[in-house]
């Protein structure tokens, strides 16, 4: 039967995350450049908000209602209600977001249908026999392309890697019903812990200040802060930063953290290293500020400020406060 699949991810409240609009945006490409039809599925207790949202990027979106999803984990129910209807309708690739959940659907969707995973593709083109997918390995050092030996499979897309752009005109959504479900192993969530909120998500914010190592401290952190609120933006950091405890885990930016796309991101006593440039290098305007000249994030940052990075922000906090007055 053929034909391109998108997996909607829900987000905690029921909403279709992010990144799934990113995902259907790829898809749409692919579509046009393969004449495959392209088709979004989303599966939860009440999926049909969400397939409405998905629908403003796709022409086709399956809505599948399962209410164990409300209490179990998406890989052990979402995957194989996906599974039914992947082996009823026989797609030829399903796309889903290289995130917790995405990739987690994605394993446990190729084990129930044996198809094979493209995983974590910065890029995906078509060619005459199917997806190909670009992969920065090596802590981005390597660009490799590869491709289903079949032509068929699951591709995992990572996220801020395609800017989400809603259709001409919104598509249709389908109440459907699918084989598998609930009837297997599942895991039950037992406790939902929801992180302190920051100004914006860290993949979603338009701007970033970041520290790394160079901060020093979480006192160090406070000035990251200041300056984050004043320009609107939100704090992210290295994998040092995060390790030493200055800063909680879901602030981390990098190979092993977040992947974000901001229009501008303050980089503040980062050296640059390669882990944490590939989480931050499509960002609109980097600016740099960093005691060390020869420092690497010097050879790709749009603005680099040789400096201590406490005097240079506390000046740079201080001319914004001036300007907002």
């Amino acid at each position: 039967m053929g034909g391109i699949w998108v997996h909607g991810e829900l987000a905690g409240d029921g909403s279709l995350a992010r990144i799934s609009t990113e995902v259907a945006t790829l898809a749409r490409a692919l579509g046009d450049a393969s004449g495959e039809p392209v088709t979004g599925v989303v599966v939860g207790a009440a999926p049909e908000a969400a397939a409405t949202e998905l629908a403003r990027y796709l022409p086709r979106v399956l809505a599948v209602t399962e209410p164990a999803t409300a209490d179990h984990a998406a890989a052990s129910v979402v995957a194989r209600r996906l599974a039914g209807l992947v082996d009823e309708q026989q797609p030829q690739v399903v796309l889903a977001g290289a995130g917790p959940e995405g990739r987690d659907v994605a394993g446990v969707l190729s084990a129930l249908t044996g198809l094979g995973v493209l995983a974590n593709a910065t890029a995906v083109s078509w060619t005459g026999d199917g997806p190909e997918a670009e992969h920065s390995v090596f802590g981005g050092k390597l660009i490799t392309r590869s491709a289903l030996t079949t032509g068929r499979g699951i591709v995992t897309v990572r996220p801020n890697v395609v800017t989400a752009e809603p259709a001409a005109s919104p598509g249709t959504v389908e109440a459907v019903s699918a084989a598998g479900g609930a009837d297997g192993p599942t895991a039950a969530v037992v406790e939902r812990i929801v992180a302190e909120a920051a100004a914006a998500p860290i993949e979603e914010a338009r701007v970033i200040v970041a520290g790394g190592r160079g901060v020093g401290g979480a006192e160090g952190f406070e000035l990251m802060g200041e300056l984050a609120a004043a320009l609107g933006g939100t704090v992210g950091a290295t994998r040092a930063a995060v390790d030493s405890g200055w800063i909680p885990y879901g602030q981390q930016i990098g190979q092993t953290g977040k992947i974000v796309k901001p229009q501008l991101y303050l980089a503040m006593g980062i050296s640059g290293a390669i882990q944490h440039k590939v989480g931050m290098q499509t960002s609109g305007t980097i600016v740099a500020v960093n005691r060390d000249p020869d420092a690497p994030i010097a050879d790709f940052a749009d603005v680099f400020v040789v400096g201590d990075l406490f005097d240079v922000g506390r000046a740079l906090l201080a001319a914004l406060r001036a300007r907002a007055t």
